[in-house]
This record gives structure tokens, sequence and C-alpha cells, in this order.
């Protein structure tokens, strides 16, 4: 769920009990889109966080302190010149839209009591921090927005400060049952979208939430609804917009038990997710927070791990068509057999060509039918069967030499097959390192001699301990797996691995006791869930005991063999294990 009104006015609230009359005494940007702003308050110092980031704005009180540029960007050093040792005296919601305004403040150059504004919007690609004077003229933003790029509003320097009326829609804090009954389910819409299409500051979740609240097909049209149903939606909207007002908030996050994800968040008690773990939280900051951080940091390693991914997939495509070539060169070597045929027939019946002949027609004693032999004019029977017998031998040398390029090629390509899937669960820069160590390895990426001998961290495999009590080991690449499987695990420990797609070794430590059945299929969803097949709804798993694992001779890492196995169809999930760190 992004941002919505409702979000903000919890939000609000907040900064109101937490920021009000709270001096600033740090401002910094750590990113470009980004400003950090530490507030001395009666309850210490507070760090306010804001994120004007198209693809993930944000903002929220957090203990977190981010490193500043050595160079502050010309934004950030407009706002310290003016607000640096402002107090904020106001903290507002404007209605209900996704916009906050900080009334700061301050003393001028001749020492008099001033104030400025500080607009944080927060509106998906649109989100932005804008800085305005007593008069509400912007002074600058963090983004600028020219007449090229918005014709209902720009924002730069001298414009005056507004924000765009929306059509049609009011505040649903002010709306009556009236106005609800006669306009909104009037609409010829769903009750979804008149949702939708009548009130600023609600998301497409509260809607949701409404109509499930009211015992209403959210989908159903507006003109399905008998009186009884619009009373029912008037006194459950009510009923939400009431709490809004008094600032009685629920804080939550809502987690998908399967793959232990946060999937929403809000302010308000959810009555529609009865199959997923509600984890209450006391502050809308920490909600925040605590959502957004695995995104931020799945997003973050995203951006990092761009040029790996780009090198990947470059090799990928390169080794893809270098097999295909190879492939093709083979199936052109499977006409070796024709020629040697025709040498030994030319052998046999070539005293019959005359000279100049361009063929000859003979009976083939493999298989008793008739057989035309070209030939060339210029040479005799005998050296026709020569050429033959040189181009059988010449594509017999080629097809054994494609034999061993092409089993090369097909491992390179496995290789770094693994090398991507392990890309796509790698969750911090450690992980990154080891991906890059590899393919530095493995001559994917050039060797850069420093002159230093680098420290090498060792890679340090996840550990769960599932619903049973058993410890569980996962390798998050293949020098991981090695690791995992040949040095850390024992023989009667258990092996399980994604069936024909790529994915990490995992280990279930038995310390000589019998594994519970459920505990065989928890260990093979963790398989599952870090594995190429993590988005599908069934992937198919290996398991075994360990000593029947073996790894080839000169194999590359993470590659093994095994001949005698148990197999077990499962879906990807964490619901039953707990991860307990690296190991």
């Amino acid at each position: 769920m992004a941002l919505d009104g409702i979000t903000i006015h919890a939000l609000v609230h907040e900064f109101n009990e937490q920021l009000l009359n709270g001096k600033i005494n740090k401002i910094s940007q750590p990113e470009r889109e980004e400003l950090l702003i530490t507030i001395n308050t009666a309850g210490g110092n507070k760090r306010l966080l804001i994120s004007a980031n198209a693809s993930l704005p944000f903002m929220y009180i957090t203990e977190e302190n981010k490193p500043a540029p050595a160079q502050a960007p010309g934004f950030c050093m407009l706002l310290r010149k003016h607000i640096g040792a402002g107090r904020i005296i106001e903290i507002s919601q404007m209605g209900l839209e996704r916009a906050v305004r900080f009334k700061i403040q301050h003393l001028n150059e001749m020492g008099d009591i001033t104030f400025k504004y500080l607009y944080v919007e927060i509106m998906g690609k649109h989100s932005n921090i804008i800085f305005c004077n007593e008069e509400n003229m912007i002074l600058d933003s963090i983004k600028h927005v020219p007449s090229s790029v918005s014709s209902v509003r720009e924002v730069l320097p001298g414009r005056d400060y507004f924000i765009p009326t929306q059509e049609g829609k009011i505040n649903p804090l002010e709306a009556t049952d009236e106005y609800i009954k006669n306009t909104v389910l009037k609409r010829s819409d769903s009750i979804y979208k008149a949702i939708m299409s009548s009130f600023i500051g609600i998301s497409p979740t509260i809607a949701n939430e409404i109509c499930y609240r009211s015992g209403l097909d959210s989908d159903a049209s507006c003109a399905s609804l008998f009186d009884e149903h619009k009373d029912r939606f008037c006194k459950e909207f009510n009923n939400l917009m009431d709490d809004v007002k008094k600032n009685h908030y629920h804080y939550s996050i809502i987690i998908n038990p399967a793959k232990d994800e946060p999937v929403e968040y809000g302010p308000i008690d959810f009555k529609m997710y009865q199959d997923m773990t509600i984890k209450p939280i006391d502050s809308i900051s920490k909600v925040l927070v605590e959502f957004y951080a695995k995104r931020n940091r799945y997003t973050n390693i995203r951006q990092k791990s761009s040029d790996l991914r780009k090198i990947i997939s470059n090799h990928i495509e390169r080794s893809s068509k270098k097999l295909d070539l190879q492939l093709k060169q083979l199936k052109d070597t499977e006409k070796r057999d024709k020629y040697k045929v025709y040498g030994e027939l030319l052998h046999t019946y070539g005293y019959e060509a005359k000279p100049k002949d361009k063929s000859i027609t003979v009976i083939n004693y493999y298989d008793n039918n008739e057989l035309t032999i070209p030939l060339d004019p210029d040479l005799s029977a005998s050296e026709n069967a020569k050429k033959y017998f040189d181009k059988y031998a010449k594509l017999k040398r080629t097809a054994e030499a494609l034999d061993t390029y092409i089993a090369q090629s097909e491992q390179e390509l496995e290789l770094l097959k693994t090398i991507e899937t392990a890309l796509n669960i790698a969750e911090t820069e450690s992980d990154l390192a080891d991906i890059r160590r590899e393919l530095v390895d493995y001559g994917f990426i050039k060797k850069h001699n420093t002159g230093k001998k680098e420290k090498i961290k060792k890679s340090k495999p996840l550990h769960f301990i599932d619903d049973n009590g058993f410890d569980i080991y996962v390798g998050k690449n293949n020098y991981q797996n090695d690791e995992l499987t040949f040095k850390f695990a024992t023989g009667n420990d258990w092996w399980f691995h994604t069936k024909k797609i790529h994915g990490s070794h995992v280990i279930v430590k038995t310390n000589g006791k019998e594994l519970p059945d459920s505990s065989y299929e928890y260990a093979a969803e963790l398989a599952a869930y870090y594995s190429s097949g993590r988005d599908t709804d069934k992937v198919e798993i290996d398991y075994l005991q360990k000593k029947n694992v073996k790894k080839p001779a000169s194999a590359v890492a993470g590659f093994v063999v095994y001949y005698t196995n148990y197999s077990m169809v499962v879906s990807p999930t964490l619901e039953h294990v707990k991860l307990v760190g690296e190991e």
C-alpha cells in the first residue's frame, strides 16, 4: 500500500507528538532526492527521513543516521542557510492530501523573527520536497518541474506554491451519509471505483477494507445495492473515518506467512486479511521503517548488482550463441559416414567409372539399394575415393573436438545460470562480493591486480530452524554450496536440491536423529524458495543423504552428481522455518 492520505494523517499526528516545537540542528542530503533532518526535541534528538524518490517515496522518524556527501547539494545548502537553526512550530496535512506542511520559525539576517514553509509531497512519481517563503512563493525544490514536464503546475523558484485540485473528489472526513448514498453510490461504476473516484486520500486497500467490513463485493455494481447495503456501507465508512478524526489508530504490518514477506501495512485495524499474519506495531514510523527497510534494501541491492547482472546476461547470451553454433556444426558432421561409404564403394566399383564422369551409380552393399556418388571429373576414381575418405576423417576429428567443446560450453552456461540464480536471491553486499569473486575466478571478469593481498571473508550459508527444532542450512551461491555440502555436512545429514532447475544446496542436520516427515517437507520448501522456481506454485525437489552426493573430478563449484534419490513436489515457502542468521 502506498502512503495514502490516511497514513499521512497518522504520520502528522505522530510528528506533532514527537517533533513539534523541536529545533532543527542538522540538515543533510544523503541521496539525490532525500533529506535527513535532525531535530532537537524535549524527548531528545529525532531524525526525520524524507525521500522524494519516484520509485520509493516515504517519510518517517528513524534512528538510522545516514552518511552525508562530502559536498552538500545546493538545495541542502539553501535549507541550512534559512532554517538550519529554525524551530518547527506547526505540522499540518493539506486536507487529506498526501502532502505535509512544516511551518518553521527562524531569525533572518537582521535578527527578526520570520517564517518559512517546507512542503513534503508523497505522490508517487510526482513526489517532491518544496521550500517556500512566508508568502508561499517557491524558493527551491529538490526536484524542478518546468512547464515542459507538467502543464498543470510548475515547481520552480519564483512560482507560487499550490496543490492542484482533484476534480470530483472530496475529503472523506467531511463526507455525509446523504452525499455517500446520493452521489458516491449512485455512480454507474463498481463500488470500488466509486470510492476511488469520489474521495481523496483513500488507497485501494482502504477502499477494499471498507467494502469487506460492509459485507459487500468491491467489484459489485453500485446499481445492485439496496438501501440496507448502503446503510451498512455508511456505517462502516463513518466508523473508520471517526477513528481517523480521533487519531485512534491500529498500526500493523500484514505478513504473508507462506513467504515471510510483508505484503501490506496501515494505521487501521484490518479485517480482510484473515489468512495473513498481522503484526501489531506501536508507531506508524516504525511500521514504515520495517516495511520499507527490506524493500529499500532490495532496491539498493538491485541497483548495486546492475553491473554484475549485465555481465552475466552478456556472457549467457554469448555462451548460448556459441553453444548453438557448435551444435549446428556437430549436426553438419553427421554426414561424415556418408563420405566413408562413398570412399569404400569407389574402391569396390571405381573401375566402372569413365574418365570425365561427374557421377557413378552403384549398388550400396550395406542396404542393396542403388546409390549415385558425385565425382570430380578431373580426378580418377581412386583419387575421388581418397577425397571422400579425407572428408570423413576431417569431419570425424571435428565431431570429436566439438563433443569436448560442447561439454565445456554446456558446463559454462550452467555455471552462469547458477550464478544468475545466486544473484537473484542475493540480499547483502557480501553476497554480491562472493558472486563477483566467482566471476573473476572463472574468468568472466578480468582481475585487477592492485598489488595488495585481498582479505576474503569466508562465505556463510543461511541458518534456519524448522517447526520441529531441526537446523537447516541454505547455500546462497556456488562457493557456499560447496562449503556446505562437502565440508560442513556429515554423511547422514539430508541433502535437498531442486530437480532440473538451478537452486541452492539445502542441508538438514540430523545429529543422529531420525527426521519426522514434516521436516523433509520444510527443507524441500526452503530448497524451492531459494531457487529459480521461487515464483512458481509447485517445484519438484530431489533429496537424499549427503553421503550419496558426489562431486566429479575437476567439476566447478556447486556441481554435484547423485544416482539414487527420493523426490517430492512442494510450494516455495518460509512458513515453517525461522531464520536464525548466517552460520
